[in-house]
């Protein structure tokens, strides 16, 4: 909303996508459109038909180990068990594509996948909410910033 972006339906590329500017530069964002478990069609559909390097996308993705609220930087690793980001890593053949992990929480008293596609309470949604303006300038800086300087100013 800061930056007023209307998302367009793109069904070839299985997504919503947007573009905005930073510094001049054409910065894409996109909400793939498949189930989840299939979002690698969509980041690899839009990597191969705008010629993006799969050094220079930003996934953004939840993560049940990280506290409610907690954002963390991540260069290249296993998807520790995230079926979508297993999917990009399948479609790539590769794992080396950088990551904005979103704490999640896990409640042990809710069934994982109930959880993860569940909506979150009240509670929850203001936690969220008050690292929204935080994770616009992460967003932002990592148009800007060596990924090194990034992870060091961030991941606390």
């Amino acid at each position: 909303s800061k930056e007023n972006l209307k998302f367009k339906l793109d069904t070839k590329l299985k997504c919503e996508i947007a573009e905005m500017k930073v510094k001049n530069e054409k910065i894409l964002l996109i909400k793939p459109q498949t189930y989840m478990n299939l979002s690698g069609q969509s980041v690899y559909a839009v990597c191969k038909y705008y010629n993006i390097e799969l050094n220079d996308i930003l996934v953004i993705q939840d993560d049940l180990d990280l506290e409610l609220g907690k954002l963390r930087f991540r260069a290249k690793g296993s998807s520790g068990g995230h079926k979508g980001i297993q999917n990009i890593i399948d479609q790539f053949g590769s794992n080396e594509f950088k990551r904005l992990k979103v704490g999640i929480s896990k409640v042990e008293a809710k069934d994982t996948i109930d959880y993860v596609l569940g909506r979150f309470g009240k509670t929850e949604m203001n936690v969220l909410n008050e690292f929204l303006a935080e994770s616009y300038e992460m967003i932002r800086d990592f148009c800007e910033m060596t990924f090194e300087n990034l992870m060091s100013r961030y991941n606390k």
